[in-house]
């Protein structure tokens, strides 16, 4: 059966119709959703990038790791201590009076390791009878070297302590003592000094710590 010319000129006009151009409302559709999509996939691939970034930042807990630590020494009385942090570990700065300082010498026969020849604890230029850069300073860490208690200042001479006793830190967990250099008495369960930090001057009243100070030629 033959299909008419009239059938044919139809189905010509519907294939022309079916491929002729996009009118002007879908061209403007059309770039409405190109666009679109494209914002959501640079927001997605921002929102992606954020983690990336983050992690090339130094996290507060790598900078508590290791980072040095500034502390102002003016504010400290004669005969206080201040506490510093630095890597997670409390760092006191004693400001010893004259007579504290003078003090430190006379009972070396009390102590375990008077000479700090145990120089693990402190650094090369700590490693004298104050075991300190500047005499009536003292930098040590407030951490018991028997098992890691925190021992309690005591920096008053006699009181609780008993007559005999000049200033320094008490460990109440096992009975260690130390004196105002943090220098352990013989008869204490800590077998070593207080650890002396790294530590330098920027200026007379600025202390930091974790950065070495400069030996003397």
């Amino acid at each position: 059966m033959s299909v008419s010319d009239s059938e044919k000129e139809k189905s010509v006009k519907s294939s022309a119709l079916s491929f002729q151009e996009p009118s002007q409302v879908d061209k403007e559709k059309r770039q409405f959703l190109v666009v679109a999509t494209a914002a959501v996939g640079a927001a997605g691939a921002a929102t992606a990038a954020i983690p990336f970034v983050g992690s090339m930042l130094p996290s507060e807990r790598a900078k508590a790791a290791g980072a040095p630590v500034e502390v102002d020494v003016s504010d400290i009385a004669p005969g206080q201590i201040k506490t510093a942090e630095w890597r997670g570990q409390p760092v006191w700065i004693i400001k010893r009076t004259d007579e504290m300082t003078a003090e430190l010498p006379k009972h070396n026969d009390q102590l375990s390791d008077p000479m700090c020849e145990v120089t693990s604890q402190q650094p090369a230029y700590c490693q004298n009878a104050d075991r300190s850069i500047k005499p009536n300073i003292g930098v040590v860490v407030g951490i018991c070297t028997h098992l890691g208690c925190s021992p309690t200042a005591k920096l008053e001479q006699g009181g609780d302590m008993g007559a005999g006793w000049t200033g320094g830190f008490y460990c109440p967990c096992h009975g260690s003592k130390f004196d105002l250099a943090g220098r352990v008495f013989k008869g204490s369960p800590a077998p070593t000094n207080l650890v002396v930090p790294p530590h330098s001057y920027i200026d007379e009243n600025t202390l930091i710590i974790g950065v070495e100070a400069e030996m003397e030629a």
